[in-house]
């Protein structure tokens, strides 16, 4: 792990797939000793009680491939008439875990259950760059007349692909899972994730304010299937009410100014209740106009075309409480990021560190959208979780964020954790010894958002 100090940036470590493939299968006597000692000693100190809690994978086959066909599929599903969008969902099988029917929501997702018995049986498989020939992501605009056609074109392999990147990624979460149990002892996070049966995926569209502001003003219009900019004035005027703000970044050592409620988070600040959360790089899109047809047809559907990290950075961020300060995460667009989740945390019996993070707004761009694809790997529901031997005062997920151990903590430190405390559920209340995991999540569920949950009103 490396630290870029005057900007506050997390650059991951980074796990090239050979060694992920090389350090979960049998060891070979051919192989360098101190070479794949050295990388399990650095992923258990990224991964353990004194690091980041998440790293990058790279070097994945076919991934980028898969990445790049996906992620845009988020946008245009988001952006959809929800007439539309209800019949795509129904076809591929996709459901929904936040409100579609709220203009005002900052996310947009779409979520399937994966089988592991299926995505054991596809990483076996020969890999194919043939399952998504029809996906066009250089589309120009086209007339309302044709949408139907083209977006039945367009999603005509959106589960195939969905499946495939999602398989990929759960056995890049089992294989680290196997990783992390050599060093634990025993097998237990691997065959938890095994037991749990099923992956959730999540297709995620972060909104632009664009987009807010184009489902707002179209609640209850009839009319075209897709809901996107008609004119570059539209764009203007959402960008000019743009909340400015952000988090200061800027200088070594500044301190999380608050966690309450911020307009400026796509995301707000919480732990993920799992094993492993995966996630691809995001994808950042900004929508593209064809001034031409603006000026003969007001009713054209625009395109998106990916852009480069807002500033450099993913805009996921982490707190690091031994420092006491946030962090951005820096990462490669072709990686895939694994944070470390609750479950895990209390199963290592805190060997290993689950992650405090949120998502950020690009302070200035709030006409660039955010797209990722993130797989949860969760325990069976009726998983029991034994505290006997977990001390949760010691533990960074309490919410209470103990800075004992920490030997770097300024004076301020008890300030910048106590706003932490005000949005984080502690561990020590949503857990109980003997619970089952589906009892945890739905105490975590419910403290966080429930009708007094502690971000119920964000």
């Amino acid at each position: 792990m490396e630290m870029a100090r005057e900007a506050n940036v997390i650059e991951l470590y980074e796990l090239h797939y050979s060694d992920l493939l090389l350090l979960s299968s049998s060891p070979s006597y051919e192989e360098d000793v101190s070479r794949i000692s050295q990388i399990e000693r650095k992923i258990m100190e990224t991964l353990g009680s004194t690091g980041p809690g998440l790293l990058s994978i790279t070097g994945v086959p076919n991934a980028s491939l898969l990445r790049r066909s996906l992620l845009p599929l988020a946008s245009n599903l988001a952006l959809l008439h929800p007439d539309s969008r209800k019949r795509l969902l129904k076809e591929h099988n996709l459901g929904s875990d936040v409100s579609l029917k709220n203009p005002d929501r900052n996310v947009s997702s779409f979520a399937m259950n994966l089988r592991y018995e299926e995505a054991l049986e596809s990483v076996h498989a020969k890999p194919t760059q043939a399952i998504h020939p029809n996906l066009n992501l250089e589309r120009t605009c086209v007339d309302f007349d044709e949408v139907k056609t083209f977006q039945d074109d367009e999603f005509k392999n959106l589960s195939t692909v969905f499946k495939e990147l999602g398989y990929c990624m759960m056995d890049l979460g089992l294989r680290l899972a196997r990783i992390c149990d050599k060093f634990i002892g025993g097998h237990e996070l691997e065959q938890s994730l095994l037991e749990s049966g099923t992956a959730k995926g999540r297709l995620i569209h972060y909104h632009s304010v664009l987009d807010s502001r184009l489902l707002r003003d179209n609640v209850g219009k009839k009319g075209p299937n897709k809901i996107k900019g008609n004119s570059i004035t539209d764009q203007e005027h959402c960008l000019s009410s743009e909340n400015k703000g952000g988090l200061n970044l800027g200088r070594e050592g500044d301190k999380m100014e608050s966690c309450r409620h911020n307009t400026d988070l796509w995301q707000e600040w919480h732990y993920d209740y799992g094993i492993f959360t995966v996630l691809t790089a995001p994808m950042f899109l900004q929508p593209s106009y064809s001034s031409k047809n603006m000026e003969t047809d007001q009713s054209s559907v625009s395109s998106d075309q990916e852009c480069p990290y807002p500033n450099g950075y993913s805009h996921l961020q982490i707190f690091d409480p031994n420092k006491n300060i946030v962090l951005m995460v820096k990462t490669s667009p072709e990686s895939f990021i694994i944070q470390v989740g609750e479950s895990a945390d209390i199963l290592s019996k805190g060997k290993l560190r689950s992650t405090l993070h949120c998502v950020s707004k690009p302070a200035k761009l709030g006409n660039i959208s955010r797209e990722t694809f993130v797989l949860f790997l969760q325990p069976a529901w009726s998983k029991t979780l034994s505290i006997s031997d977990y001390t949760m005062e010691k533990s960074m997920s309490t919410g209470n964020l103990s800075n004992e151990g920490s030997g770097d903590v300024t004076n301020n430190s008890d300030e910048s954790t106590q706003d932490f405390c005000k949005i984080i559920p502690p561990l020590s209340s949503r857990l109980k010894d003997g619970m089952t995991f589906a009892e945890f999540s739905r105490e975590t569920t419910k403290q966080y958002y429930g009708g007094s949950g502690l971000q119920s009103s964000r």
